[in-house]
């Protein structure tokens, strides 16, 4: 399964002024989400709840365009 976080991410870099590639991009990313809404996650009831989030960023660490990267992860 590709990363859809960085695909989605390029292409709303150019989201103030797009061409027709990016419009073609956004609907391919589009029609590849409408295949997968029968995915998901299965929670079960467990004994005890707990809720771990992790986060992290990178300031400037892109060469492309010196944005910063940040990522995130949650545990339930």
């Amino acid at each position: 399964m590709p990363d859809i976080c960085y695909t989605v991410n390029k292409v709303c870099q150019f989201m103030y002024a797009p061409i027709k590639g990016h419009w073609v991009a956004v609907k391919r990313i589009l029609r590849y989400l409408k295949g997968t809404t029968s995915f998901g996650l299965h929670i079960t009831h467990a004994s005890s709840l707990f809720l771990h989030v992790f986060t992290d960023a990178y300031w400037v660490g892109s060469i492309d365009d010196h944005k910063s990267i940040e990522a995130y992860i949650v545990f339930f």
